[in-house]
C-alpha cells in the first residue's frame, strides 16, 4: 500500500475507487464501504483509495482535544490490510477547512486521486462547514466523469454504527459491545517500554507496558481480559488500563499486560493488546500485598473466560 501522508500535491496515475471519511476504527459500517470498494476494484480493474485527514477536523475547528479509537498508525496498519492501494492522510489546516466542497470534489478526488468512483456513505461531508454532501457527489459526477455508489449505513439496535457510539460504550468499560460494533477486538498497539518493575521482583509476574498516544481513545479505566499478539502468535492474559494508582507517584497512562504462557523479556517489540471482556474498575488498595491477592483472582477470572471461550475469542 503507498501510504501518502501530510501532502496537500500529490497525483495518482491509475484510475481509482475512492471513500472519503475518518476511518476511526474500521467499524462494521466502514468494513462495509470497505467491501464494496475491493468489489468495484475487482470488477473494474481499479486501484482502491481512501481519503481521510491526518487530524481530526474537529480538534482544529474548535481548537478542542480530540482522541479516536484509531490512531493514524493503526489505521493505516488496518487499511493495509483491508487491500487498499493508495492511504491520503490529507493536512487538515485552516486553508483546508474553507476549501468549497464543488473545489474539494474537482481538485482533489477528481484532479489528484484520479476517482471514476466515489463510494461514500448517505451522510458523508467534506468541504467548507461540511457542506458537501451525497447529492453534490451525484450532481457533480456526470460533469466530471465520476460514478457515485452510496451505501447504506450498519445498524445495530435501531442504531447507526459509528465511532460516537463506540467510543460511548468503550466510555462504560463496556468493551464486548464495543467489539460487536467493531466487528474485531478494540486494540491497541505500542512498543514495550520500562514500567515500574513492580510486576515481576514484588508481585511474582512479568509484565508488559505500553503507553499509548494521548489522542488514542481508551476504554474506563480498569482491568480486563485480553490477548496479545506478539511476533504473529495470541497470548491470553490480563491487561490494566490506567494510572496504577496503587503503585504511587505521577504514573502516565498506559496498559500494563500479564501474558499467560510467555515469560521473556519484551522490550522494544511492538505488540498489539486486544481487550476483550471487562473484569473490574481500577482502583487503589492498602498494600502491594492486597494488590497481588487481587491480580491473582483477575488472573483466575481471565483463565475462566479463555476456558469457556476459547483461545481464539
Amino acid at each position: 500500500m503507498e501510504y501518502l501522508k501530510g501532502l496537500k500535491k500529490f497525483h495518482i496515475e491509475e484510475p481509482t475507487v475512492v471513500t472519503i471519511g475518518k476511518f476511526d476504527g474500521r467499524h462494521r459500517g466502514h468494513q462495509k464501504l470497505l467491501r464494496e470498494m475491493m468489489r468495484l476494484k475487482r470488477e473494474r480493474g481499479l486501484k482502491a483509495a481512501v481519503f481521510t485527514f491526518s487530524r481530526i477536523p474537529g480538534s482544529v475547528v474548535t481548537g478542542e482535544k480530540k482522541t479516536a479509537i484509531s490512531t493514524n498508525e493503526e489505521r493505516r496498519r488496518n487499511m493495509e490490510e483491508a487491500g487498499v492501494d493508495y492511504l491520503i492522510e490529507y493536512p487538515f489546516t485552516e486553508q483546508v477547512a474553507h476549501m468549497s466542497p464543488e473545489d474539494f470534489v474537482e481538485k482533489v478526488l477528481v484532479g489528484e486521486m484520479n476517482a471514476r468512483i466515489v463510494v461514500a456513505g448517505p451522510d458523508c461531508s467534506f468541504g467548507y462547514r461540511g457542506a458537501g454532501d451525497a447529492a453534490l457527489l451525484r450532481k457533480m459526477g456526470p460533469e466530471l466523469g465520476f460514478e457515485t455508489v452510496i451505501i447504506e449505513k450498519a445498524q445495530e439496535d435501531h442504531r447507526d454504527i459509528s465511532s460516537t457510539y463506540i467510543r460511548e460504550e468503550l466510555d462504560k468499560g463496556n468493551v464486548r459491545k464495543a467489539n460487536e460494533l467493531l466487528g474485531t477486538p478494540y486494540s491497541i498497539h505500542g512498543t514495550v517500554v520500562h514500567g515500574n518493575h513492580i510486576g515481576g521482583p514484588l508481585l511474582g509476574f512479568p509484565t508488559a507496558n505500553i503507553l499509548p498516544p494521548p489522542e488514542k481513545h481508551l476504554p474506563m479505566f480498569g482491568v480486563y481480559v485480553s490477548r496479545t499478539k506478539v511476533n504473529g502468535k495470541l497470548y491470553g492474559g490480563v491487561s490494566n488500563v490506567g494510572k496504577k494508582p496503587t503503585v504511587g507517584g505521577d504514573s502516565p497512562v498506559g496498559v500494563e499486560t500479564f501474558l499467560f504462557d510467555l515469560d521473556e523479556d519484551l522490550y522494544g517489540k511492538w505488540i498489539e493488546v486486544q481487550l476483550l471482556d471487562f473484569i473490574r474498575p481500577e482502583m487503589k488498595f492498602e498494600s502491594l500485598e492486597k494488590l497481588k491477592e487481587q491480580i491473582e483472582r483477575d488472573k483466575e477470572t481471565s483463565l475462566y473466560y479463555f476456558k469457556k471461550k476459547g483461545p481464539e475469542r
